[in-house]
């Protein structure tokens, strides 16, 4: 592993451009540095303590509600009900987790396994798949934006494009191969049916948000978050709202996501079998902000590692000359449109270029 500058020594000569490099050319990722044995954080993972305080007790009003999907087909009242539940949700916090969805538990145990192989296979295999290059079938990396962004997460990533173009088997790793296809072709499943939902709570007949192709793009997305030798300095997800329509959450027991409600960080507790759903910008840009996409974060953790499997609805950076904005049924004297029409892809290259620094990429694209 490279040299890199502690953060206990840190000072005037520290140069983060180049140890960023170094860093990202070992192909390790943070699983290598922990393999390392460091003992300490390297500077470019120090996170700046704050808001510590607006952490809250769980058994307050503020809090993620978990929603019971069980017979919605079946029970038009229920149906009625679970509407109203993500109704609410989606108004309020922009967060809720589903139960009783349909997805096995085998699925959902079986892809938590996978990734953590991938990413506990021997390095050498893996760096194969290293790269920055998001045109690639499938891609392993450590953050994103790790030369963009103010703070590096200390965090492994794989992602895979699923839909609307899936890749050629052969181009994944044959560790998570065939669970990648299995997996997502539950999620797109779950994925129309919470579109479904969501349009009926807008008011809108049950297919509306399909019928916009909300659903046609899908990336999976996983994460590998290691043991961190001092959590309190560093950070698994810095601070953020996501560039989707809507982000399905499967994480593992281990806990630490943190969504911002009235500007107080609120646990998102792992429930067993649940997915966590979250309104992602493009759905709030498109909602005209009667839906809230909320800033949420990932804290590090000294036990480890803790895995989490998140399924992106939107085409990301694909081409493509489809224009979003405020959904005209839902617009008026009183609510005019706030946001200008867009391109999936325009508002990625956007979100990509500007990193997670801890602020909305939406305001960029306000009238």
């Amino acid at each position: 592993m490279p040299n890199l500058t502690p953060f206990s020594k840190l000072d005037k000569t520290f140069d983060r451009a180049s140890e960023l490099k170094a860093f990202d050319q070992t192909k390790a990722g943070v699983k290598g540095l922990v393999d390392s044995g460091v003992a300490e954080i390297p500077g470019i993972f120090y996170c700046p303590p704050k808001e510590a305080s607006n952490s809250i007790p769980e058994e307050t009003h503020l809090g993620v509600p978990v929603v019971d999907l069980g017979d919605i087909d079946k029970d038009p009242f229920k149906r009625r009900q679970v509407v109203e539940e993500i109704r609410e949700a989606s108004e309020t916090g922009g967060f809720f987790q589903v139960i009783n969805h349909g997805v096995p538990v085998s699925v959902q145990e079986e892809i938590i396994n996978r990734v953590r192989r991938f990413f506990e296979q021997d390095s050498e295999v893996k760096k194969q798949y290293y790269t920055r290059d998001y045109t690639k079938s499938f891609i392993y990396n450590c953050n994103f934006d790790l030369f963009s962004s103010p703070v590096a997460n200390w965090r492994d990533t794989i992602v895979t494009v699923m839909a609307p173009n899936p890749p050629n088997p052969h181009d994944l790793p044959q560790v998570c191969r065939d669970i990648l296809f299995e997996y997502s072709k539950h999620i797109m499943k779950l994925g129309e049916l919470i579109f479904g939902l969501l349009s009926e709570a807008l008011g809108l007949k049950s297919t509306h948000l399909v019928d916009l192709d909300c659903n046609e793009g899908l990336r999976i997305i996983g994460h590998y978050y290691p043991s961190s030798p001092q959590p309190e300095l560093s950070i698994g997800t810095t601070e953020h709202s996501d560039d989707t329509f809507i982000t399905v959450l499967l994480q593992d027991n281990m806990g630490g996501l943190q969504v911002r409600q009235q500007n107080k960080w609120v646990d998102v507790p792992p429930v067993p079998g649940a997915f966590v759903i979250n309104v992602g910008n493009l759905l709030q840009l498109i909602t005209n902000d009667r839906f809230v996409s909320s800033e949420h974060k990932v804290l590090a953790n000294r036990e480890g590692p803790r895995i989490s499997v998140a399924s992106f609805f939107s085409t990301g950076r694909l081409p493509t000359s489809k224009l979003y904005g405020p959904i005209k049924e839902l617009l008026s004297e009183q609510n005019p449109p706030k946001y200008k029409e867009i391109t999936v892809r325009e508002y990625n290259i956007y979100f990509a270029e500007k990193g997670l620094d801890g602020t909305s990429a939406l305001p960029h694209f306000k009238i």
